[in-house]
């Protein structure tokens, strides 16, 4: 047996027993084909990047559980059909991973501590990052810098943008 994981983005304006509906019924397919049911996370309402049937929000939902191909296959199916899913997105799942829902942990970070007498204690803040203007890509290699002399496309003969109109 596989450990998967399945992502539901359901319609917001569905009734929330109508969702549940869903997620049972998923539950009953995964336990009636052999499988094990580990976990379910409600990630709730969050709005979209895109609208999706004309809908600028969505209700999350990770489900996470043991079975095999076959009746994952048989759940995609259903869910394919099922008129409350906007969308689902079955994956293995990497043993360790996180299922809490994104940003719950920023949403939950602590206030600053005070001390008795009212004043703001020192907390040790992660180092910020900057980027210079001037400085070059990581990810370029010499030959692609533009304005080079020797790169790939001079040395090749080919016509670039800094060789054309020139003769051999």
């Amino acid at each position: 047996m596989t450990t998967y994981e399945i992502l539901l983005l359901l319609d917001p304006e569905q009734a929330e027993t109508r969702q549940d509906d869903v997620v049972a019924r998923t539950r009953q397919l995964v336990e009636t084909n052999g499988g094990t049911w580990h976990s379910h996370d409600a990630w709730g309402r969050r709005r979209l990047a895109y609208p999706i049937a004309h809908k600028e929000e969505g209700v999350y939902h990770l489900v996470v559980f043991d079975a095999e191909p076959a009746t994952l296959d048989e759940i995609s199916r259903v869910l394919k059909i099922e008129d409350a899913v906007l969308r689902h997105l079955a994956t293995r799942h990497i043993p360790g991973s996180r299922t809490s829902a994104p940003r719950d942990e920023a949403a939950a970070v602590p206030a600053t501590p005070v001390t008795e007498a009212g004043e703001a204690t020192a907390v040790a803040a992660a180092p910020i990052t900057t980027v210079s203007d001037d400085a070059e890509p990581e990810y370029a290699d010499a030959e692609e810098r533009p304005g080079e002399a020797g790169s790939a496309a001079g040395e090749a003969g080919v016509a670039g943008p800094e060789n054309q109109g020139e003769e051999e």
